[in-house]
């Protein structure tokens, strides 16, 4: 497997973007139909992602392989890998970047029925700090938050 490079996401990409969020959902979730909610998921990556978040894509031989997104408020709103990288170090150098993004801090909401996303975050540093419902599937989702430390162990 080739390595990946990191690089700010372009206009260009969005195409690729779109089509890897559908194939990496559809395969996290089977039973949802993720192809009928592509023009949903367009409109909000155009109004509320690109125009507030930082992305940062990783390609692998020329193909989009993965993206984080990371806004202001230090919410990671979207980790994706494709499902033939899972379990690869691809998704831990996506984190690493919004870490690198956010350095002091970082939340994130997680469908709590996606126990290998649960564990992975909790991997990377991050603590359960809530419960709380997706206002858009209506799923039960977890409330992570990761908190930078300093040299002697205490966060900041």
């Amino acid at each position: 497997m080739s390595v990946a490079t990191l690089r700010p996401y372009r206009e260009s990409d969005e195409d690729a973007a779109i089509a890897l969020w559908l194939k990496t959902w559809q395969q996290a979730y089977p039973g949802i139909d993720f192809a009928a909610r592509v023009g949903w998921w367009r409109k909000r990556w155009r109004n509320e992602l690109v125009p507030k978040a930082a992305i940062m894509v990783a390609e692998e031989a020329g193909s989009l392989a993965g993206f984080v997104t990371i806004d202001a408020n230090a919410y990671l709103d979207q980790l994706v890998v494709s499902p033939d990288r899972w379990g690869s170090r691809l998704a831990d150098v996506l984190v690493d970047e919004a870490k690198r993004l956010s350095p002091d801090s970082i939340t994130l909401l997680v469908n709590e029925d996606n126990a290998r996303a649960i564990r992975f975050y909790e991997r990377n540093g991050f603590v359960h700090a809530g419960k709380d419902v997706n206002p858009t599937s209506g799923r039960p989702v977890l409330k992570m938050k990761w908190k930078a430390t300093s040299e002697d162990g205490e966060s900041r």
